[in-house]
């Protein structure tokens, strides 16, 4: 394994159609071409925590097979709402994490080795388990790339990591110590929407990342409200950069470069069920507005061309990862539930959302870049090998030398 630190940045971006470096070739759809994929919609149902359990709460739902949960209502309700939702994945209380990943977003995950952009979210209620599900899911990613990285010793790998949050509508650096600044967004021709001064650490090894990322983790916001003693109040999402270069040897001057965002969204609220006040409550307005844009957004990429404007710039959240949404990446999102009669009307809404979110198509290029580090290296080669070229003897080239010396005579008619 070689980590290589960040040279010269890139000088150009070349997003047409490439074929993928080596590795598992079957985590890439499609083949080497770009294609329309839509998003992979997960589900999972936790079991039921100690509040509900002392509250004795009755299951709402119920996971008829890997791909189908369904609720348990009413006779009255059951001829005016839909009562089961069929996704690429659902999982059951009794689920590990490790399941979540290996059969529902490693393979999405682990497109950011071969050029291609990535994005895994959850998305919820508070108290749904997001956090705990993207925590597994992340250790699990970082496991797996640097097992690639293992098992690729013909390419140098570079991973640059950034971490943000958004809170109250403010965009902060969880990587840097004026952990109070509010970063401006602004608009990149080639790379979209960018994040001002965010940091960006390059990992020297997996201990490295995961110590970073820890940094990450720990300076985010959480408070305590009625249904979470620990709630994230603020969206976070951990980008890694991954960037692999065949070794020297090798005539090839282009890079493979991608981005693998993990995000963690704060959870829907409602005031009545998480009693919050003052500073709580108005956390819980700029989630609750942040994730209706993303709702809108989804539902109108999911009626395609018929939808009109997509009002990305509405939210921070949704311009930040305006790409995986409709764009350039390949996204994975992860839906979770509480299985509690008391949340019905939230976990139906979640599902509502993702039945949405299962209809969005994106269309995912293999992203390549130029640095100009690597072009002084191709053409330095090219010059050694035009000079050696001219040093060697040619008699045929000797020969052509003599016959343009020779004078030229005039010849009468």
């Amino acid at each position: 394994m070689t980590l290589r630190t960040p040279g010269t940045p890139a000088s150009k971006i070349d997003r047409t159609p490439a074929t993928t470096p080596g590795g598992p070739k079957a985590n890439t759809p499609g083949g080497p071409k770009a294609k329309e994929e839509k998003i992979v919609v997960t589900v999972r149902l936790r079991p039921l925590n100690k509040k509900e359990q002392l509250a004795k709460e009755q299951l709402a739902w119920d996971c008829v097979d890997d791909h189908t949960i369904a609720f348990k209502p009413s006779p009255q309700e059951r001829s005016t709402q839909p009562t089961s939702f069929v996704f690429d994945k659902v999982f059951g209380p009794s689920s590990i994490t490790e399941a979540v990943y290996e059969d529902g977003v490693k393979n999405v995950a682990l497109s950011a080795l071969m050029g291609i952009n990535a994005t895994i979210f959850a998305y919820g209620q508070t108290s749904s388990g997001k956090t705990y599900t993207m925590r597994g899911i992340t250790e699990k990613a970082v496991n797996d790339i640097y097992q690639h990285i293992l098992n690729s010793p013909e390419r140098d790998f570079t991973i640059r990591i950034s971490g943000l949050e958004i809170y109250n509508e403010n965009v902060r650096d969880l990587l840097n110590s004026e952990s109070g600044r509010n970063l401006k967004l602004l608009d990149d021709p080639e790379k979209g929407t960018v994040v001002e001064k965010l940091v960006e650490e390059t990992a020297s090894n997996d201990q490295h990342l995961r110590h970073l990322i820890g940094i990450c983790e720990a300076q985010r916001q959480v408070g305590e409200t009625a249904l979470n003693d620990t709630s994230s109040r603020s969206h976070q999402i951990i980008r890694l950069t991954i960037e692999s270069t065949l070794r020297e040897n090798s005539d090839c001057v282009r890079s493979f470069v991608a981005s693998l965002n993990l995000v963690d969204l704060a959870g829907s609220e409602r005031a009545s069920q998480t009693h919050a006040d003052g500073a709580r409550l108005r956390e819980g307005c700029h989630i609750n507005l942040s994730l209706m844009t993303l709702t809108t957004v989804i539902r109108k990429l999911s009626v395609g061309k018929r939808s009109g404007h997509i009002p990305y710039r509405d939210s921070k959240l949704t311009r930040i990862l305006q790409h995986s949404l409709g764009g350039n990446a390949r996204t994975a999102i992860i839906c979770t539930l509480s299985p509690a009669l008391s949340h019905f009307e939230q976990s139906r809404n979640t599902l509502y959302f993702a039945t949405r979110a299962k209809e969005v198509t994106n269309n995912a290029h293999v992203n390549m870049v130029v640095s100009d580090k690597q072009l002084v290296k191709h053409l330095q080669k090219e010059v050694a090998r035009l000079e050696a070229v001219l040093r060697t003897p040619d008699p045929w080239r000797e020969k052509d030398f003599k016959i343009q010396q020779t004078p030229k005579r005039s010849c009468a008619i």
